[in-house]
């Protein structure tokens, strides 16, 4: 993904500023919260998110999940939740590109399913320290050794969602022909190849690797990635060359939806992209 400042995705246009909206949210949080006499930590309690994420979120770093207004009522009474209803109203209306990723990063950690088809780079929370940095070196324009680091270190420390929600499920359709071109080389590919045979070995993780010859295939329109909510609402994201939307129109996830169900139909099976990536790393 190209705007998210985490770096979740398979590319990066440098670092977006940091929404003023997205920042105020975050301080009239943080003003509440301490007025209500609660540390971060027993309020991250209260409101049912880990301390990490209140914290994002005060930094304007996190576009708030809609449960946090209620939620934050139970903990700090009915004056700071309609306070931070009134603030997510009018945040909504001001988002934009920098904030539909922000917010897009906030649903993908409260989500119960994830879902990611990518035709141009293996999504972000499948890649290894080396695919990483060979990603964000060959950034255009340039990122800087600082640059690097931070994004690479930021990316890294997003995976940990594959780990600390063992209760989600994850999906992964990805495109042989992305391990085939060898970014970074063979050694980066064969790390890349040893890692995804690792990550999916997990219970809550099913990656499938889509074939170079597929006569049917539902995925010509690009990259689309997928979340339900805790609530059991769906929502979809997708990106372009410095853009990108979210998509929360039912009808228009459904869509998505269907075109990701097909597209699992028609990718390798697990056991059978298993098989896929053994034989490719043999030939490196």
């Amino acid at each position: 993904m190209t705007a998210d400042q985490d770096g979740s995705g398979t590319a990066a246009c440098g670092e977006p500023e940091l929404s003023d909206s997205l920042k105020t949210f975050g301080a009239v949080l943080k003003a509440l919260r301490e007025a209500g006499g609660l540390t971060q930590e027993e309020f991250a309690a209260r409101v049912r998110y880990s301390a990490a994420y209140v914290a994002k979120i005060e930094q304007g770093k996190r576009f708030p999940p809609e449960a946090l207004p209620g939620r934050a009522e139970e903990a700090l009474g009915p004056v700071a939740g309609k306070v931070l209803a009134a603030a997510a109203k009018s945040l909504r209306r001001k988002a934009g590109l920098a904030s539909w990723f922000l917010q897009w990063a906030g649903i993908e950690e409260e989500a119960i399913t994830l879902y990611a088809y990518e035709c141009r780079g293996v999504p972000g929370l499948l890649q290894p320290e080396g695919y990483i940095r060979a990603v964000f070196e060959r950034n255009l324009p340039p990122l800087t050794e600082v640059q690097i680091e931070r994004q690479t270190s930021a990316r890294l420390e997003r995976q940990s969602l594959l780990v600390d929600h063992p209760n989600t499920a994850f999906s992964f359709v990805i495109e042989q022909s992305l391990l085939e071109r060898q970014l970074g080389g063979p050694d980066v590919t064969r790390d890349l190849i040893d890692h995804l045979l690792h990550v999916g070995r997990r219970t809550n993780v099913e990656i499938q690797l889509m074939p170079l010859q597929q006569q049917d295939h539902a995925g010509f329109e690009g990259e689309m990635y997928l979340a339900e909510s805790p609530s059991n609402q769906w929502f979809g994201y997708t990106e372009g060359h410095r853009s990108s939307a979210l998509i929360t129109a039912p009808g228009d996830v459904s869509v998505l939806l269907q075109r990701y169900g097909k597209l699992r139909s028609q990718a390798l099976d697990c056991r059978a992209t298993v098989s896929m990536l053994e034989q490719m790393r043999g030939a490196l």
